[in-house]
C-alpha cells in the first residue's frame, strides 16, 4: 500500500520515512545486545559468586559500548530528519 502523498516523487516518500527506519531498526541490536550481556553476566555470577566485581566491570563496559550503537542511530535519524 503506498504513501499518502499523491503529488511526492517516490524519493520523497522514502525520504520522509528514513527516520524512523533508521531508529526503528537501529535500536533492535544495542536492545538485543545489551539483554544477551546482561543474561551471561548473571549465569557468570551465579556460576561463580566470587568474581562478582570483575563481571559487573566487564558487563558495564560492554553495556556502554552497545548503548553507544543506538546513539549513532539516533544521530542519523536526527540528522535525516533536521537537514534539508
Amino acid at each position: 500500500m503506498p504513501l499518502a502523498f499523491p503529488n511526492a516523487a517516490p524519493l520523497a516518500q522514502v525520504v520522509g520515512i528514513a527516520p524512523a527506519l533508521a531508529i526503528g531498526i537501529g535500536a533492535i541490536g544495542p536492545g538485543l545486545g545489551v539483554g544477551l550481556i546482561g543474561a551471561a553476566a548473571l549465569f557468570a555470577i551465579a556460576r561463580n559468586p566470587q568474581a562478582a566485581p570483575q563481571i559487573q566491570l566487564n558487563m558495564i563496559i560492554a553495556i556502554a559500548f552497545a548503548e553507544a550503537i543506538g546513539i549513532y542511530a539516533l544521530v542519523v535519524a536526527l540528522i535525516l530528519k533536521l537537514v534539508p
